[in-house]
């Protein structure tokens, strides 16, 4: 089963996780949503950390001291940040932080990403403004996204043949660059909300 849903606040999210597990549904991936997989009902302990990893060899050896500690490494890679894990037994304790400061520090961490994220597109909104991708006389102006030579000036029935068959095309040429700003506001927002998260729980 495929849920899509976004979190920011993490212990939110791990409550979440350990209700779909009481339900049966047992995390199998996380990446742009969430994939589950139906099992028995389980009182499950799920955590979720974030952390990147330049070295393979590096996020290995995170996971496997999970592993050593009694933590299941059930999602993430070396790149995605967000890692989650599940307690495999009861001798282990319910908690993978040693201290609140580390608990919240994930925040500080998700925090950075979300803004590098979102001043990273800034060169490619840029790049589309100076090769003309981008066309905001055409916010003001729509027909200037149709190219169809006399379009303007047919009627009826071939008017509308022509402006429905171009209409597609020429809402991919204006609206194809929104993603990027959209993308910037979502990230900003995320990092915001992280980083006052931050500030809340250290």
């Amino acid at each position: 089963m495929y849920k899509l849903k976004f979190f920011v606040d993490f212990e939110k999210e791990e409550k979440w996780l350990v209700k779909m597990a009481n339900d049966g549904y047992h995390l199998q991936n996380a990446s742009f949503g969430y994939r589950f997989q139906k099992g028995e009902p389980e009182a499950a302990t799920i955590k979720i950390d974030f952390r990147k990893f330049k070295k393979k060899e590096d996020f290995i050896d995170y996971c496997t001291m999970f592993e050593d500690s009694g933590w299941k490494h059930l999602a993430g890679t070396k790149s995605s940040g967000i890692q989650y894990f599940k307690k495999m037994n009861d001798t282990v304790d319910d908690e993978i932080f040693s201290d609140n400061h580390s608990k919240a520090a994930r925040y500080k961490r998700y925090a950075s990403m979300c803004f590098e994220l979102a001043i990273s597109y800034l060169p490619i909104l840029l790049v589309f403004y100076l090769t003309d991708i981008i066309h905001f006389k055409a916010l003001i102006n729509p027909k200037e996204l149709y190219f169809t030579p006399g379009l303007w000036d047919k009627e009826g029935v071939y008017f509308w043949f022509s402006f429905l068959f171009e209409t597609p095309f020429a809402l991919m040429r204006g609206l194809a660059w929104s993603f990027i700003p959209l993308a910037m506001i979502f990230y900003f927002f995320f990092g915001y909300r992280a980083k006052k998260l931050y500030l809340q729980k250290r």
